[in-house]
């Protein structure tokens, strides 16, 4: 496969995005070659969103669950425990806070960094149920990567890691996304939603030939 470089959009809170992020991790795994660059996508920025997306905050619950529903089915290892979130009592989170954290990470360590808090935001989130928006747990799910915690939380507090996820925001624009999981192969090419592997694979490999043959 030639080098491809993908643009992965995607938000700690998507559903769809944790078993996407499986996905990725196997395709970068049986193809060294391919680059994936993280990028930042807001599901819930404020709490004026849950209002307009659900009525409120507190409506928001059933209705995304029935999301989870749908995403365990196509996630290849069955992880999110959607009974043991029906029973936590804390309002569902906004995206900003975890998708600080995790551009900080990028910064401290690169894009593997980032990758490595997304998955352990992502599972505290699905499998822990614990809510990501608190500090706490964010600095938990730090702790648990090779993360240099005091250099991570100097970014993670900075207005640089605010200005570099907004930048994120201005491509999500520019790209026209409306949905993560979101792919953006060499800045050109488009895929969208959480593909079968095998499908994601062949679109992929039918890209890299395009891309091929332009060259």
């Amino acid at each position: 496969m030639k080098k491809i470089s993908i643009e992965f959009f995607h938000d700690i809170l998507c559903s769809y995005c944790f078993p996407m992020s499986f996905k990725m991790r196997k395709l970068v795994k049986e193809n060294p070659d391919i680059e994936i660059v993280h990028r930042s996508f807001a599901l819930i920025s404020n709490l004026e969103d849950f209002k307009t997306m659900f009525g409120s905050r507190e409506a928001a619950k059933e209705e995304i669950l029935s999301h989870w529903e749908h995403a365990n089915q196509i996630d290849e290892l069955h992880r999110m425990n959607i009974e043991g979130m029906k029973k936590q009592n804390f309002l569902f989170p906004i995206s900003m806070p975890s998708l600080y954290a995790v551009k900080a990470a990028g910064f401290v360590g690169g894009q593997s960094a980032y990758w490595d808090l997304f998955d352990s935001l992502q599972h505290a989130f699905f499998v822990e149920n614990k809510n990501v928006e608190k500090h706490e747990v964010i600095y938990e799910c730090v702790d648990k990567t090779d993360l240099d915690h005091k250099k991570w939380k100097e970014h993670f507090d900075s207005d640089r890691v605010k200005d570099a996820v907004y930048e994120d925001f201005k491509l999500v624009a520019k790209y026209k996304i409306e949905e993560v999981p979101t792919l953006v192969i060499n800045g050109k090419y488009k895929i969208s939603g959480a593909h079968p592997y095998e499908d994601l694979l062949k679109v992929i490999n039918k890209i890299s030939e395009e891309i091929k043959n332009i060259n």
